[in-house]
């Protein structure tokens, strides 16, 4: 692995700036070059969000990504604004519980995700993000899921360790998914 250029997108709600951080903050456990790039629509809940992400083994030059390896899309304007944004032969994972639309490229790894179905399965809705997450690291290999379990540790907090859990869960039927 040289270097991942990942953009997470969706609704403002749906994880993607957590998965981003999670992302991140996982690359420097593992001593990696990060950079995280919040960008929200002008709403919070239900307004676009993205985040771009890279993580690295080389010194990190600007934190715009402009040549994605992966995008991780959660809804379709996430897909339809970044879909393009892919480099040839690039990961893009679609939610296609909240995606009724096929990818138009054929020169890229299009993966269809139920990630909400598959939350739902779990007893969490709100676990999606980490479905797709889950998913993500299977393909990639970019970070270890013990790193991103630890940066969870990290961001609940003791108060929130019951939910390492179903996140857990979440990420391992990602990666099955995407196995299967």
């Amino acid at each position: 692995m040289a270097t991942e250029q990942i953009i997470c997108a969706g609704f403002g709600g749906q994880g993607v700036m957590s998965m981003g951080q999670l992302l991140t903050y996982a690359g420097m456990l593992e001593e990696k070059n990060v950079s995280w790039l919040p960008s929200y629509g002008p709403e919070m809940r239900g307004g676009t969000a993205n985040c771009s992400v890279i993580v690295s083994d080389n010194l990190v030059g600007s934190p715009i990504v402009t040549d994605a390896t992966s995008v991780i899309a959660m809804n379709l304007p996430s897909l339809l604004k970044f879909e393009k944004d892919l480099v040839k032969d690039g990961n893009l994972l679609l939610n296609c519980s909240l995606i009724d639309q096929k990818s138009s490229r054929d020169d890229i790894k299009v993966y269809y995700i139920p990630a909400n179905e598959i939350a739902n399965e779990i007893g969490n809705t709100k676990v999606a993000n980490m479905v797709m997450l889950g998913a993500f690291l299977e393909l990639t290999k970019i970070v270890e899921v013990k790193s991103i379990i630890a940066a969870l540790r990290k961001v609940f907090g003791s108060d929130k360790e019951h939910l390492i859990s179903v996140n857990e869960e979440a990420l391992s039927k990602g990666a099955k998914f995407v196995r299967a």
